[in-house]
């Protein structure tokens, strides 16, 4: 499942990423960058012991987290926040690129120290591999038309409003236990929908917000727009990603948490956000 998701939704993100101008630093107004960290919480910055090469495993085919740079290498949100946490903590750290169904095994078996991929945390996950404080999450959001736009949509307002969704995926399962008012179409892909909504088949797409968010950055999306916030329910859509590493690693995974809250601490995880979410799927 999890790799049935992330070939899916990377190759429409890869497709709309591809039309992307090139990103600035900078937020529009009411950009919203998340925050998974609490104040009120420290965490403290472990003893590494003797001096280490830290090794990355990741993917390089699911922009905008982890993919082929044009000019060479790789890099992506996960890849770069990767790296941060690597100077934060004044590591030598390496990053390789595996084939994404192999990365797990890669990491139990030590051929690398930690994973920095887009694989949702899971129960299952967690009995494995020791996982980070959480650094993205994927929400759920609906797509209209900017003149259809709304800031505030909640689901009782799409009473018998016509929506086009993937079928088969969590969004498409939200919608048939939430939303069973909705007049669903139900397609085989992202661009099907998108189409059913530029026609007027359709007056709203539901989907991931990623996906979602670059497709408004790229040409053309400025005829679309967010209906309403996020929806970040776990049961369907994930309790989000992490760095993983080995149980037997809880020190490196401690040194990881402290660096992630440094780096929203001092805005880097924010410039880094904006620079590869445009606009934002929050």
């Amino acid at each position: 499942m999890i790799a049935r998701f992330a070939n899916a939704l990377a190759r429409f993100a890869l497709a709309a990423l591809l039309l992307l101008p090139a990103a600035g630093a900078r937020a529009a107004p009411g950009y919203v960058v998340p925050n998974y960290w609490d104040p009120s919480v420290r965490v403290e910055r472990p003893d590494l012991g003797p001096p280490r090469v830290v090794r990355f495993l990741t993917d390089d085919e699911f922009p905008p987290l982890h993919f082929a740079a044009p000019e060479g290498g790789l890099t992506g949100f996960s890849v770069e926040l990767a790296r941060a946490v690597c100077e934060k903590l004044a590591l030598t750290c390496t990053i390789q690129a595996r084939r994404f169904d192999t990365l797990l095994d890669s990491l139990a078996e030590g051929r690398g120290d930690v994973l920095a991929a887009a694989i949702p945390v899971t129960q299952a996950l967690r009995s494995r591999f020791a996982a980070s404080h959480l650094y993205h999450r994927f929400p759920a959001r609906f797509l209209t038309t900017r003149g259809n736009a709304a800031p505030e949509l909640d689901l009782p307002a799409l009473q018998g409003k016509r929506v086009a969704v993937v079928a088969g995926t969590a969004h498409q399962a939200f919608l048939e236990r939430l939303a069973p008012f909705v007049q669903r179409r139900e397609v085989p892909g992202l661009p099907a929908a998108l189409a059913l909504l530029r026609s007027g088949d359709a007056e709203y797409v539901f989907a991931d917000g990623m996906a979602l968010s670059l497709l408004l950055a790229a040409p053309g999306g400025a005829d679309f727009a967010f209906a309403g916030g996020p929806y970040l329910e776990s049961h369907y859509f994930g309790d989000g990603i992490a760095f993983l590493v080995r149980k037997d690693d809880l020190v490196l995974k401690r040194a990881i948490d402290f660096a992630l809250q440094a780096l929203h601490d001092d805005g880097s995880y924010a410039r880094l956000f904006i620079r590869f979410f445009p606009v934002s799927p929050f």
